[in-house]
């Protein structure tokens, strides 16, 4: 925008900025939620499905070292055993590929809902900008992401140290196990240093998410500028909208003022106030304002009374009525029925009319 962008960025978001954002797939997200996420739905596969991972394991290599050496290898066989591997590992890799995969949706269907925008992968000729790169590189978000990815790595790596140092009485007599018990053994202890990781990444997801959520409002707000600017963009430039009014204004007064004269009295107050009214036996059921005013406009309905000819009756009270209780186009009430009969009498008597 060309105006605020020299301003403090002090006011919240408005509805249609965060709108916006959305649209671009700009939403809150810690990438910590979806790594625990995954994390933890390994655990779960290798939980329940170690043993049947396991065997095919064994299956899987014990026919490819009876495959190799009791066959002759040749391109046809070379691809034959190929696809076995393939297929056998697809097998082995299923469960725990479905579990990431839901977790990984999870995870950000948790964070931000189903969001489908193209705007990220767009190409943009802005983005091989390498001036651009670098400020990306040593900007604020990304100090603060090697900081958080250092500080992670310590922790973790301290918990995976005591956890392994708390096992160290239980590594030489390893030597002495066959290589079952071996892996049975590996896989308990990965599971339990996996388990300490979890928790420890928790609590450090929690914070980085509430660090990401004050991050991104503080990306999200806007100058005073901004925020007027869309507001007109939104209700309409004031001085437009008056202006609009103005013309409304006129042109209604403009179709008043062409009632004037068929107008068959005009009771005035006897300068501030004018009320043109109009009355058909045959087709109205009661006297109608077909206009009126005060101060200016009221000068402008009396000469143009004047210039058609229409009688002009002075009457303070029924003039004050009548512009305080009907509007234009609208009939008079019964209460004022007996003083408007009378001024229309006189009316029709100066005209010789019934």
């Amino acid at each position: 925008m060309p105006f605020g962008k020299d301003q403090d960025k002090t006011e919240t978001a408005t509805p249609k900025r965060r709108e916006e954002a959305k649209k671009k797939g700009q939403v809150v997200q810690s990438k910590e939620i979806p790594s625990i996420l995954v994390l933890l739905a390994s655990l779960f596969v290798f939980y329940f499905f170690g043993s049947y991972i396991g065997q095919n394991v064994l299956e899987m290599m014990h026919g490819l070292l009876n495959g190799v050496g009791s066959s002759q290898l040749n391109e046809t066989s070379a691809y034959d055993l190929l696809l076995k591997v393939l297929r056998k590992m697809g097998m082995i890799l299923a469960p725990l590929m479905t579990a990431v995969f839901i977790a990984g949706v999870a995870a950000n269907l948790l964070q931000k809902g189903f969001i489908f925008s193209a705007e990220p992968i767009t190409p943009k000729l802005s983005k091989l900008d390498p001036i651009k790169g670098i400020k990306k590189m040593v900007s604020t978000q990304a100090l603060v992401e090697l900081a958080k990815s250092i500080l992670k790595i310590i922790i973790v790596g301290y918990v995976v140290f005591l956890a392994v140092k708390g096992e160290k009485d239980n590594l030489l007599p390893l030597m002495m196990m066959d290589p079952v018990n071996i892996l049975a053994y590996i896989g308990k202890v990965s599971f339990k240093i996996c388990m300490r990781v979890i928790w420890v990444l928790v609590p450090l997801a929690a914070l980085d998410y509430i660090f990401q959520k004050w991050d991104f409002e503080q990306n999200l707000k806007m100058t005073k500028q901004e925020v007027k600017d869309e507001f007109k963009q939104r209700e309409g430039d004031p001085q437009v909208k008056a202006k609009i009014r103005s013309i409304q204004k006129e042109m209604a007064r403009r179709r008043m003022m062409e009632e004037v004269p068929k107008a068959d009295v005009v009771i005035t107050n006897p300068t501030e106030l004018a009320i043109a009214l109009q009355y058909n036996n045959e087709t109205m059921s009661a006297p109608k304002v077909v206009a009126k005013g005060a101060g200016f406009i009221a000068g402008h309905i009396r000469d143009k009374a004047v210039e058609s000819g229409v009688p002009l009756i002075e009457n303070k009270p029924l003039a004050k009525s009548l512009y305080k209780m009907v509007e234009i186009g609208q009939y008079i009430p019964a209460k004022l029925y007996k003083a408007v009969a009378e001024v229309l009498a006189y009316v029709y008597r100066l005209k010789n009319r019934t």
